[in-house]
């Protein structure tokens, strides 16, 4: 039976082991596990939920978008969506590498979650709010460009779920077997 760990990756942490040199924090900060690897990345700029296993059939099958394991982002983003920019994530939208498949998409009130270090760049003459967002897709910062692409600049992302597992009662920089 494959490992399978869930990882609350924080802010500014690698989703790899090891970065020589460089100083910046990395999973070894986190997990001292030997023989697991990534299913997949999260962005230095994004947080949540980071999958790891020790099976690399495994780490294929959560990683690659054939099987589409649908991801749910918690998207912090600049302005304030209308229902027109919200329909046009829900339709697909075409980025600069193609359309996007159609993705699941709502306003929802600011969650409940950890403070993010250093935190967003607030300004006062620009409102942000959130939204969930569910793809089924992997590309390169594929929900950033997204939001973008509709106006919305993402401000703060944190995946919580991917697939059937989520990041529900795991702490930032915490990490459990599945």
């Amino acid at each position: 039976m494959p490992r399978l760990i869930l990882f609350n990756k924080p802010h500014g942490v690698l989703s790899q082991f090891s970065d020589e040199g460089s100083g910046r924090p990395t999973l070894a900060d986190y997990i001292d596990i030997p023989g697991i690897y990534p299913a997949g990345r999260l962005d230095r700029d994004s947080e949540g939920l980071l999958l790891l296993t020790d099976n690399g059939k495994h780490q294929a099958r959560i990683a690659d978008p054939r099987y589409k394991k649908p991801k749910t982002y918690l998207v912090q983003v600049e302005g304030l969506p209308d229902d027109a920019a919200l329909a046009a994530l829900q339709n697909g939208i075409t980025l600069k590498d193609g359309p996007t498949l159609p993705a699941q998409a709502r306003r929802i009130p600011p969650p409940d979650i950890w403070a993010r270090v250093p935190p967003i760049r607030y300004r006062k003459s620009v409102p942000d709010s959130w939204i969930e967002l569910t793809i089924t897709e992997g590309r390169n910062r594929q929900v950033r460009r997204m939001t973008a692409h509709i106006g919305h600049p993402t401000l703060r992302l944190v995946r919580w779920r991917i697939g059937e597992w989520s990041l529900d009662g795991l702490d930032l920089g915490g990490w459990r077997d599945a």
